[in-house]
């Protein structure tokens, strides 16, 4: 949980992921470049590891969420979550 006396609004991120997964890769690559940015960190889950989000995300990865809530899906759009951190 992000204390906002020690770190005012750093925004939890989150990207979904399965091995084997190419537009994964690309997601990471964006995410890294803004999270290198913006000095705002991330992580990274893979959804096979979690029968809840395998149901519920399997046809969609890789998933961006931004304080548990979904962003973006398939292609990450740099431009966007650029925005959407910004804000």
């Amino acid at each position: 949980m992000n204390d906002p006396a020690t770190h005012p609004s750093v925004p939890e991120l989150l990207l979904l992921t399965r091995p084997g997964c190419h537009l994964c890769e690309a997601a990471r690559e964006v995410l890294h470049r803004v999270s290198t940015d913006l000095e705002v960190p991330w992580q990274e889950r893979n959804i096979e590891q979690d029968a809840e989000l395998m149901e519920r995300f399997a046809e969609e990865i890789p998933v961006l969420m931004i304080d548990g809530v979904q962003r973006d899906f398939w292609q990450i759009d740099e431009a966007r979550l650029r925005r959407l951190l910004a804000a």
